[in-house]
């Protein structure tokens, strides 16, 4: 059974924090996420916690009010985007710049770098995948900070392909 307090306190959490979405699973297989963004189903957001134990386990979902969505203003630029190239995180997780605790970050600004060329990893799920430039070019903008969290889609690098 939920504790719908519980419930309640995770999303006023999540409403006072910058986080878009939060995921929490319990060693009883149970799973609730509850995110600002409007799904596709509409405005409603659900919390589902997901049984499993048998092959057709029931997904049981508990409509949560809808938590407003207030507009943040765009992080300043370091030069106009249609000039810059964006690398995105495909995933959610952590994002780090160096390959390991005390060693030199992938790329600063101003680095040179070659498509394909790793820029940071991102730490989903204890996996460490390295996130490569899918431009050539010189980085003008490192968006996210050293172990902090990223979203998907999230701008990371925005690279001069001309520079």
């Amino acid at each position: 059974m939920i504790d719908l307090r519980y419930v309640k306190k995770l999303v006023d959490m999540l409403d006072e924090s910058s986080v878009d979405s939060i995921e929490i699973s319990s060693d009883k297989g149970m799973k609730i996420r509850i995110s600002k963004t409007p799904s596709a189903r509409g405005a409603m957001h659900a919390v589902a916690p997901v049984v499993h134990a048998a092959p057709a386990a029931p997904v049981i979902a508990a409509p949560v009010a809808a938590v407003p969505v207030a507009a943040a203003p765009p992080p300043p630029k370091a030069e106009p985007a249609a000039k810059l190239a964006e690398v995105k995180s495909p995933m959610v997780g952590t994002f780090y710049s160096k390959p390991e605790p005390g060693a030199q970050p992938y790329v600063h600004v101003g680095s040179q770098v070659v498509k394909g060329q790793v820029l940071c990893i991102i730490e989903a799920m204890k996996i460490m995948n390295e996130i490569e430039s899918e431009v050539s070019g010189t980085v003008r903008e490192i968006c996210v900070s050293d172990s902090h969290p990223v979203e998907f889609g999230q701008a990371l690098f925005r690279i001069d392909p001309n520079g």
